[in-house]
């Protein structure tokens, strides 16, 4: 006999079989003891936790002359043929290829005559929800005024396709996902009867790689006995199923916590050439985060979820990274994944979370837990001499009287602009700036970005060109902490001035800015030099000039906002 799938050999055979739905089948088993069974039942849903098989198994009990407890005996000739598919009284439809009206029409019609063999006619209606309307319109009276011994079972994955008026002609029953440690269970139990090896932590990859579907399981299982010689192997295992081991994880998570990009961005690069999928990635780092997560407020419950396989380096990071650390990154990390969906560069999008992942700054808790108790002190009396004058201040004002004349406030200064914000580089590149020569830099920024390493190009590429003259250009970054550590880089800025000489073949000064500050500094720069009718001393000099005319402030406004190049002043 040919080779069968592992699923199909070890498919239950009785309700006890059935793995993870204990209310639904106990239930089942009541109603036959009892004989208070239904003449429809609605079995929902996720695919692969034995609906179908659930179906079978009621189909025998309810036809087996020698059910105990409401199992059937799968010895007598009914259960064998059902189990065979051979008896013409139980009959299982698939409505993904069977969906019109015609069908259900025949189905109706049959179901007048009596069973020729069983004592009940059995119909089992698989994904019913891909019906169409007018063959659920057809099924209705049936459903509510079945002939005498005809039992009707519909399974769906997807019951908010079905319509209501059919669930309410219904017993509906909502066969839920199985737990990983079932399916560890039930793995192992099928292994140890054919008397092969594995490793658990095999099996634990297989169970969450699964989704809480045994046909999943044991069909992912099957490719891993057939991929190692019939001996289950996490590696195995990590490589069919495209997951990432345990201890990968932890040492990715290990360089967020260290703030070292360099190590993560190398990690990532491993992980990335080993084929591993970036969506499947992000979902374990994700499990991964939440279960350090989980394990600060209950260990109890994830040591139950991950069946007692955790080791130290887990509970150390757990200990180590507080829970704001990890909100931030369980954040940066869902908002990757929506990135993912709709890219076909997703080693992008992974680079640029590394670093923001390794650049986080310092959870609150963390800064609270190394502050010594005289630094707290020193606040507390500073605060308190503050809180002082005030109250003089205060005293003085009710002495003197409403005759007494108010000091005005004074308007909040503006958003400061980063020290390291270098205008003697900057306003020579403002001098002779085009859009041309922009537009020029743009079409060869993303082949300067090949040129790069690794490292590099991740912080390059929240950056982008905003003014370029024929030997120099400006570059904004989107995150001033990015800013500050390429603008400190002397090596990236050497590297990204000879690769653009290279593409050019003009010598060009990169001068960096923050994409915050990046509008102020270019209305200073209009200001001084085009209001001001006097030359900068950050201005190269040139030959005297009559004073510039008053500019209009329509004119100004549009040059802060487009630029001098695009806007022309005509009389």
């Amino acid at each position: 006999m040919s080779y069968q799938a592992l699923y199909r050999v070890w498919r239950p055979q009785r309700f006890d079989d059935v793995v993870g739905q204990e209310t639904m089948t106990q239930t089942l088993k009541n109603a036959i003891i009892t004989k208070q069974t239904s003449h429809a039942y609605l079995f929902t849903g996720p695919r692969g936790t034995g609906k179908t098989s659930a179906a079978k198994i009621f189909a025998k009990a309810i036809n087996c002359h020698y059910q105990k407890d409401g199992e059937p005996c799968n010895e007598c000739e009914t259960c064998r043929a059902i189990t065979a598919g051979a008896l013409n009284d139980v009959i299982e439809i698939d409505a993904a290829s069977n969906n019109g009206v015609e069908e259900i029409r025949d189905i109706r019609d049959k179901a007048k005559y009596a069973p020729t063999q069983a004592d009940y006619k059995i119909y089992i209606i698989d994904e019913v929800h891909m019906l169409s309307t007018g063959a659920f319109n057809a099924l209705l009276k049936t459903l509510e005024e079945p002939p005498a011994n005809v039992v009707f079972i519909l399974a769906t994955t997807e019951v908010h396709k079905v319509p209501a008026t059919i669930i309410s002609r219904t017993q509906r029953f909502n066969f839920k996902r199985i737990t990983a440690a079932d399916l560890f269970k039930r793995m192992a139990y099928i292994l140890e009867q054919k008397e092969m090896t594995y490793d658990p932590a095999a099996l634990k990859v297989i169970a969450k790689a699964a989704e809480g579907g045994m046909r999943d399981a044991l069909s992912i299982l099957d490719q891993v006995l057939s991929f190692s010689d019939n001996h289950v192997t996490l590696e195995n295992a990590l490589d069919v199923t495209g997951s990432l081991t345990e201890a990968l994880l932890a040492d990715y998570v290990q360089t967020i916590h260290d703030h070292a990009p360099k190590a993560a961005l190398q990690l990532l690069q491993q992980i990335l050439a080993e084929g591993k999928d970036a969506q499947r990635f992000v979902e374990d780092l994700i499990e991964y985060v939440r279960d350090l997560l989980m394990y600060q407020q209950a260990p109890e419950l994830v040591m139950a979820n991950e069946m007692d396989l955790l080791d130290e380096h887990f509970k150390q990071l757990s200990d180590a990274l507080s829970a704001e650390q990890l909100y931030t990154v369980i954040d940066i990390l869902n908002e990757t994944q929506q990135q993912l969906r709709f890219t076909n560069h997703p080693e992008i999008y992974l680079e640029v979370a590394t670093v923001r992942l390794t650049q986080q700054p310092v959870a609150p808790a963390a800064v609270s837990a190394n502050v010594s108790a005289p630094a707290d002190n020193e606040q507390v009396t500073q605060l308190s001499r503050q809180v002082a004058q005030l109250q003089a201040a205060l005293q003085k004002l009710e002495t003197a009287g409403p005759s007494a004349p108010v000091q005005q406030a004074k308007p909040k200064p503006a958003k400061k602009i980063s020290k390291k914000v270098n205008r003697k580089l900057i306003y020579p590149v403002l001098a002779d700036a085009t859009r041309t020569n922009l537009e020029n830099l743009k079409e060869v920024w993303p082949d300067l970005l090949n040129m790069l390493d690794v490292t590099k190009r991740a912080i390059m590429r929240v950056s982008e060109p905003v003014a370029a003259s024929q030997s120099g250009v400006v570059v904004a970054f989107n995150y001033e902490i990015l800013f500050e550590r390429a603008n400190n880089d002397q090596d990236l800025l050497t590297v990204l001035e000879n690769g653009l000489n290279r593409l050019t073949g003009n010598p060009f000064k990169v001068v960096l800015v923050p994409q915050d500050n990046w509008p102020e500094i270019r209305k200073e720069y209009l200001q001084n030099h085009a209001v001001s009718g006097h030359n900068n001393e950050d201005q190269p000099t040139t030959t005297e000039k009559a004073p510039a005319p008053e500019v209009n402030e329509v004119v100004q406004q549009a040059q802060a906002l487009f630029g001098d190049a695009v806007v022309v002043q005509k009389d």
